[in-house]
């Protein structure tokens, strides 16, 4: 019997999308959003706010969208979010923001590739430093920053509530100088 093996990529920034894209994206964003990873969504909206959502990432200066495929369907994404351009005091830094990879799609190293795809990215384009926050119940997010390098550096006792149970937040950064451009 042959043995069947995913594909699993995270080199992709959409720009536009593609014929059903933007479909396969709601898809995995919903499930995130139910299995308690949709990146601050709690309950799924409706479609069309989700579509629109998604649309208007594409459109948004200085945020750039990258997603995650597991055989070719998106199942994850990323988005790196520029300072604006009044902000030059803050101009060698982003943050990197809704993160999440499908429940379906877990288990394949898909949140570790396109983090660093972002990461090189990001060093790539002159950014010299990656900023974020996570939930702190998010144990697998934290532990896979922490394993990338990322420094803690600071905690917010009332980051989210969650069921009417609130939950603390952490500060990651990532000093792009550090990053290991064989990795």
């Amino acid at each position: 019997m042959t043995q069947l093996t995913a594909t699993p990529s995270a080199d992709e920034i959409i720009e536009r999308f593609k014929s059903g894209d933007l479909h396969d994206l709601c898809d995995a964003t919903e499930a995130a959003i139910r299995e308690g990873g949709g990146f601050g969504w709690l309950h799924v909206p409706a479609r069309d706010a989700m579509e629109r959502y998604w649309k208007g990432v594409l459109v948004v200066p200085d945020r750039r969208l990258f997603v995650a495929r597991l055989d070719g369907v998106i199942c994850g994404s990323a988005q790196i979010v520029r300072p604006p351009k009044n902000n030059e005091a803050q101009s060698h830094s982003a943050q990197l923001t809704t993160t999440f990879i499908a429940p379906w799609a877990r288990g394949h190293g898909l949140s570790k590739l396109l983090t660093m795809t972002l990461l090189k990215a990001a060093k790539a384009s002159g950014l010299k430093t990656v900023n974020l926050d996570v939930r702190e119940t998010q144990e697998a997010a934290v532990a896979l920053y922490r394993s990338l390098g990322f420094i803690e550096f600071g905690r917010h006792p009332h980051y989210a509530e969650v069921d009417g149970k609130v939950i603390t937040g952490i500060y990651f950064t990532k000093d792009l100088a550090q990053l290991d451009d064989a990795a």
